[in-house]
């Protein structure tokens, strides 16, 4: 089984207010990224909140995912991924897809063929790739668990992949968004919509 994890702990200076809950299309963010995921072969899904978790919880519908709180977040993503990945039943998963709550133009049909290629290639690491750039979700075997456990939390996961060229497989794919974070309002503004972020 393989168990998508959203990183959603995090402050949100630049944008001014929590990205989980910036509209798109007439959801939220995070609303968007687990209806994506949920239409995939994703087996289950974990969201890591931290900053304002009460407040987003209490903004969100009742969403098929199971929530975890990363009370460190300050220390950064990979301090949330240590907590979802504790939150596991290790015995029944096969690898993580993690992704990014500011990144909600997620697809469900490249999630699906990421898993496909992490069974058939056996690689220990899948990410997309838009013209060479490197993008979200990533899928990590859990055979990197430990490593990611490991890593320093000033560098992140993309220590681990960086450590593991040869067991890192790319998908090719001719969707730019896959490398885009919205980030500040002008970021949503220019590639989501006017009027919808205040300033």
């Amino acid at each position: 089984m393989i168990v998508a994890i959203v990183l959603s702990a995090g402050e949100s200076r630049r944008m001014g207010r929590p990205k989980a809950l910036l509209p798109i299309g007439g959801v939220t963010f995070l609303e968007q990224i687990v209806s994506a995921v949920k239409s995939s072969r994703v087996g289950e899904i974990i969201v890591v909140l931290g900053h304002n978790a009460e407040a987003i919880r209490s903004k969100i519908g009742d969403l098929p995912a199971r929530f975890v709180i990363n009370p460190d977040y300050a220390r950064g993503q990979l301090s949330s991924l240590h907590v979802a990945i504790h939150a596991l039943d290790a015995e029944k998963v096969d690898g993580i897809l993690v992704h990014l709550v500011d990144q909600p133009f997620l697809d469900s049909a490249l999630v699906n063929r990421m898993i496909e290629k992490f069974y058939e290639s056996k690689k220990a690491i899948v990410v997309p790739a838009y013209k060479g750039r490197r993008g979200h979700p990533v899928l990590f075997s859990k055979r990197l668990f430990q490593e990611l456990l490991d890593a320093p939390l000033d560098q992140g996961a993309k220590a681990v992949v960086q450590a593991h060229p040869e067991e890192t497989l790319e998908i090719e794919t001719d969707d730019e968004r896959v490398a885009l974070d919205i980030d500040t309002p002008e970021e949503y503004r220019r590639h989501i919509g006017r009027g919808n972020v205040q300033t």
